[in-house]
């Protein structure tokens, strides 16, 4: 069989390391080579669909690209280690090798939605640990890579990844609230949404979905569980939620993680929940040498992560950081909802002039900073014990800074002097 990879990526690699080598194209190649495993690496211009059995792209390799076109047998990561017909291409693979893989999968669980996915990911893995859990798919680690030994595979699983995938399924789906995100790569919204809900059409009677309930309509045999926010699904899995040491996003997380726990073992285990350490640049708490509350939610690339980060803060003053890249993505619905809060912002980025102007068309404080240490300044003259400072942009960081990582550290290092 004639393996062809798109996207010399961490995904497709990983794949060709245990069972290739195959032939992978690459818009970073310009000149037929291999690598140090025996891949040869071609120039999409070089690519031949009538001579390639199958293809498999790197996740965020985008469908408008020309060898997704001209592929006549793409399938997903997905597809080839969690449904039957990819298992049947791994035997074909590895027919000639000394190889074999499981004729069964793992049980597995996907996690997907537009924020929240990996901290939720972690968190069920937290809960499912003693079970003998791993977790893998976006949240770094490939499926090629997982340990197919374990009995549950909890899958951190992107819109790429589902736009891809045509025979796989879940067998627990948790989808996070869904709000417009990558829409240049989907083409719109609705193609956005509709690669988010994919997985249900395929599952079946006695596997579950916890979902939100302004999705809920989506046709499915699965068995649904909508909910509106936090509290109504703790509700429904008769989960005390003032027993949960998480506030904000991560309570909708830590709910999600409790209620995988009672669906699969009939166990909530508060202990444990509470026990799991939040990453850093996601809501991370922080206190200045005064006391002042600082809280860098640097993570924080699209407007419903900011929304969610403001929630616990409703009842104080909040000098918040807005700005970077926000893809075009149409902001009215942020600053809609800032008109509801006692909120000052200190613009930064490359859409900090536009931010300014939204501000000022909706009678909101806003001050153009432009840098995200100047922001920092100029809080500092303001910032009270009864006041919250809030690094949470919705917008991506690669205006100004390498990473959302490199832009939190930022934001940490500066405030540390105070």
């Amino acid at each position: 069989m004639k393996i062809s990879m798109f996207g010399y990526g961490r995904t497709t690699r990983a794949i060709a390391k245990r069972f290739g080598p195959f032939t992978f194209f690459d818009d970073k190649v310009t000149v037929p080579q291999r690598d140090e495993d025996g891949n040869l690496l071609l120039p999409p211009s070089l690519f031949d669909e009538t001579k390639s059995d199958l293809q498999i792209p790197s996740p965020g390799f985008p469908p408008s690209h020309p060898l997704v076109k001209k592929a006549k047998n793409l399938i997903s990561e997905y597809d080839l280690f969690l449904s039957e017909k990819g298992r049947n291409y791994l035997r074909q693979i590895t027919n000639n090798e000394q190889r074999t893989t499981n004729n069964e999968h793992p049980f597995t669980i996907w996690i997907s939605g537009t924020n929240g996915k990996t901290t939720t990911t972690k968190m069920v893995t937290h809960m499912l640990k003693k079970r003998g859990a791993v977790s893998g798919g976006n949240i770094g680690t490939p499926l090629a890579e997982l340990d197919e030994r374990a009995p549950i595979w909890v899958l951190e699983t992107s819109s790429f990844t589902l736009h891809y995938t045509k025979y796989a399924k879940p067998d627990l789906y948790l989808l996070l609230p869904v709000t417009p995100d990558h829409l240049g790569w989907h083409g719109s919204e609705e193609g956005y949404i509709s690669d988010k809900l994919k997985p249900l059409a395929s599952m079946r009677e006695g596997e579950a979905i916890i979902l939100p309930k302004s999705l809920a309509h989506t046709p499915s045999k699965g068995f649904k569980v909508a909910y509106e926010d936090p509290r109504s699904l703790a509700g429904y899995f008769d989960i005390d939620i003032e027993k949960i040491d998480f506030e904000g996003a991560f309570a909708l997380d830590a709910v999600l993680a409790l209620g995988v726990s009672r669906i699969l073992f009939d166990e909530v285990d508060y202990d444990a929940i509470n026990s799991f350490g939040v990453d850093p640049h996601r809501q991370e708490r922080l206190r200045d040498s005064r006391g002042r509350l600082w809280i860098n939610d640097s993570k924080a690339t699209n407007i419903d992560a900011t929304l969610q980060a403001l929630v616990p803060h409703r009842k104080r003053r909040i000098l918040l950081i807005l700005g970077g890249d926000d893809k075009g993505v149409e902001l009215t619905p942020l600053f809609d909802a800032l008109r509801e809060y006692d909120v000052k912002i200190f613009a930064i980025g490359s859409n900090a002039e536009r931010i300014c102007e939204m501000a000022k068309e909706r009678s909101i404080e806003c001050l153009l900073c432009k840098e995200l240490e100047m922001a920092v300044e100029e809080i500092d003259k303001e910032h009270t014990a009864d006041s919250v400072a809030l690094l949470s942009p919705a917008a991506a960081s690669l205006d100004q800074f390498d990473s959302y990582i490199q832009r939190g550290e930022i934001f940490k290092k500066t405030i540390s002097s105070f």
